[in-house]
């Protein structure tokens, strides 16, 4: 019979059969790889899920949406994040409880919308135990050399006030909260995400779209408002809730994103026609 390594039988300490990484490092070098290497090594009971590793370069406000988008789909886990412009600055690497969760990554604004989305910060610290960390740290490659060592010893149940030292949780960095105004008969929300498909997620929450007609005008264009891309007419506009229970914008056959020439930040209004 072959063991399965869970929290009741690795020993005194709770632990995770789980890990999650969230990073900015492409596919086609051997970053990801060297993180897996160095989890793998530490903590070979663990089992990890690739959220994705395609956030733009540097994008902490893309990462921090997907992060927590995803996680709330995910096992009791470790989640490790890394977009990172500031490694190897005085930027604090940091480790969060949340419920039954725990999240490693930059003090950036990357990590508290997840948290928040798994039931919010219960503990912080500062990770600043180099014994926790490889034995050499390249100042550029904390993902490797200091999260992925610190998520796979707390994926072993080591607790996380033992990791460093306490943060107020108030002391978090956290990202702006994105503009959403709901007013009679329109929408105006900042543009959260775009997906590779090309549709628009604006940060307005679903409900938001109830009270809006079926005829619409989103950035000028006409729309309509349905329940998936197939409600509009080919290369029509649609106006709908994702599966994030986001207000979102498509084109049906088309890339909503080109045909109303907008980016993540931007503020877009839809509105009853």
């Amino acid at each position: 019979m072959v063991e399965v390594r869970t929290a009741t039988n690795l020993g005194d300490m709770p632990s995770y059969r789980w890990m999650t990484l969230t990073t900015d490092y492409g596919l086609t070098d051997g970053f990801v790889a060297a993180v897996h290497g160095v989890i793998a090594r530490r903590a070979d009971w663990v089992r990890v899920i690739d959220i994705t590793h395609q956030i733009p370069p540097g994008d902490v406000a893309r990462g921090s949406a997907v992060l927590a988008q995803a996680v709330t789909h995910m096992p009791i886990a470790v989640h490790v994040a890394v977009v990172d412009p500031g490694v190897g600055t005085a930027r604090r690497p940091i480790a969060i409880q949340a419920p039954n969760a725990i999240l490693v990554g930059p003090d950036n604004g990357l990590l508290p919308a997840a948290a928040d989305a798994l039931g919010g910060v219960e503990l912080a610290v500062h990770l600043d135990d180099p014994g926790w960390f490889l034995p050499e740290v390249s100042r550029t490659f904390h993902g490797r050399d200091v999260f992925a060592p610190v998520g796979a010893r707390l994926a072993g149940g080591t607790p996380v006030k033992s990791a460093g030292t306490p943060l107020d949780p108030a002391t978090l960095v956290r990202l702006p909260d994105p503009v959403v105004t709901i007013g009679d008969g329109y929408i105006e929300a900042e543009v959260l995400t775009v997906d590779r498909f090309g549709n628009v997620q604006l940060a307005a929450p679903g409900q938001a779209l109830d009270d809006l007609g079926d005829q619409l005008i989103a950035g000028g264009l006409r729309a309509v408002k349905g329940g998936t891309f197939g409600d509009a007419p080919p290369g029509d506009l649609v106006v709908y809730v994702d599966s994030a229970d986001r207000v979102a914008l498509a084109i049906n056959g088309g890339r909503a994103v080109v045909a109303l020439a907008v980016s993540a930040g931007d503020v877009l209004r839809v509105a009853t026609r």
